[in-house]
């Protein structure tokens, strides 16, 4: 009977045939989960990279300078200088090496799948599918996920990894925060969740606009200012303005002069109001503004309007 314990991974023996090339930070895989290191080296031969990589293991490569590939056998992506890459080693290596005679500089920040299942939200559909298919994998095989460029976030967090502001027993917390805040910059979907923000300042304009249009109907004799419609729908004039004329059509003014027009053709129509008294009824001081304007939105003067129209029939007919 074989009573041997496995050793758990290292990559430290990879890393000896390049003294100075690679540097750990914080962190460990086996034990907590999580690890950072920094590399820095120069080698006049093709690096087979992928040796160094932590089987069930999600890394991500800051990759400052030096270029080189990542591949299954179904993808392959190019790793370029000020680029960002994620990948995924399950029990067989990944294919991965760094082009000979060039200075390679990159960081990397390596998860194992067991860490990430118990710390990452589920269930809140933001998590970035090359992730979560990972997760919800029983034995997560080796993947690539698409490049993407070295923002100027990550290139400070980078800087920051590398010459960490505290020391001794405050250094381990501070790398700790750090394991969530590339976690959280590089595994969860920020388009989608960028759609979902705009989704929902949509809707808050939307709420907005009809509040205020309703305030405009119930205040024809004595229109609210611009600034007191935004007051009292939450938002500045000039934001109010803006978004009401996006999703009506047409400006705050115009909006009331039509609903001050359709609320005096109802008055006329009833039969109970006269030019005169439907036009003071909707805020109209100049009976001859209201007339101009009537007969331009319905094609006839308001004297005339309840010939050609109808009288109302009461609810009760």
């Amino acid at each position: 009977m074989n009573n041997r314990v496995t050793e758990p991974f290292s990559e430290r023996p990879f890393w000896q045939a390049w003294p100075g090339a690679w540097h750990p930070l914080c962190g460990s895989f086996s034990e907590l989960g999580w690890s950072f290191e920094w590399h820095d080296f120069e080698s006049s031969t093709r690096v087979e990279w992928g040796r160094s990589f932590h089987p069930q293991g999600l890394e991500v490569c800051l990759n400052l300078a030096g270029a080189g590939q990542l591949a299954t056998k179904k993808v392959e992506v190019e790793v370029r200088p000020e680029s960002a890459a994620l990948y995924a080693c399950g029990d067989t290596p990944l294919t991965a090496w760094r082009a000979a005679g060039q200075r390679h500089q990159f960081l990397t920040a390596e998860f194992s799948v067991d860490f990430l299942r118990r710390n990452l939200p589920r269930g809140l559909g933001q998590v970035r599918p090359f992730v979560q298919r990972l997760l919800d994998a029983k034995k997560p095989g080796s993947a690539v996920d698409a490049g993407q460029p070295l923002t100027p976030r990550l290139r400070l967090l980078v800087a920051a990894l590398r010459s960490p502001p505290v020391s001794g027993a405050a250094r381990t917390m501070w790398f700790t925060a750090k394991v969530y805040e590339v976690a959280a910059e590089l595994f969860f979907d920020h388009a989608a969740e960028e759609a979902l923000f705009c989704t929902r300042q949509t809707h808050v304009a939307q709420e907005r606009v009809e509040k205020a249009a309703a305030l405009v109907r119930t205040h024809l004799a004595e229109p609210l200012t611009l600034e007191e419609l935004g007051q009292r729908v939450g938002c500045s004039p000039f934001y109010l303005s803006r978004t009401f004329s996006e999703q009506m059509g047409m400006t705050l003014s115009q909006f009331l002069r039509q609903v001050r027009l359709e609320r005096a053709a109802e008055l006329l129509r009833s039969g109970k109001f006269n030019v005169t008294q439907a036009a003071l009824e909707v805020g109209y001081s100049s009976i001859g503004h209201f007339s101009t304007a009537f007969h331009e939105t319905f094609g006839c003067c308001p004297g005339l309007y309840p010939l050609q129209m109808p009288a109302q029939r009461s609810d009760k007919e």
